[in-house]
């Protein structure tokens, strides 16, 4: 049987082309909702609240769609100072994260 559909497909032995492509994640710490007479005063050293707390989780989208959440660190070593995140739940990509 000729199936177009399942030549398409790569199978267990064949790694799918796109896995090798980069893609862009998008970190959200939080939000802010500052009145527009507020953020109009805004200037250097201002500080902007956000919604969050500094020990609550983060959030990391594709697009549009949440995919995971998770704590910012600090890595260590010859990367010391640079941000990470330590992931703490992982959304089914079929489902999405509840």
């Amino acid at each position: 049987m000729d199936d177009a559909s399942s030549q398409s497909r790569p199978s267990a032995d064949q790694p799918n082309p796109f896995s090798a492509v980069p893609i862009e994640i998008t970190i959200s710490v939080g939000k802010a909702r500052p009145l527009i007479r507020d953020l109009l005063k805004l200037g250097k050293d201002a500080v902007l609240p956000l919604d969050k707390r500094v020990d609550d989780a983060v959030e990391l989208y594709v697009g549009e769609r949440l995919i995971a959440r998770g704590e910012l660190e600090e890595l260590e070593g010859d990367q010391q100072g640079q941000l990470a995140v330590r992931l703490t739940e992982v959304a089914d990509l079929q489902d999405g994260l509840g």
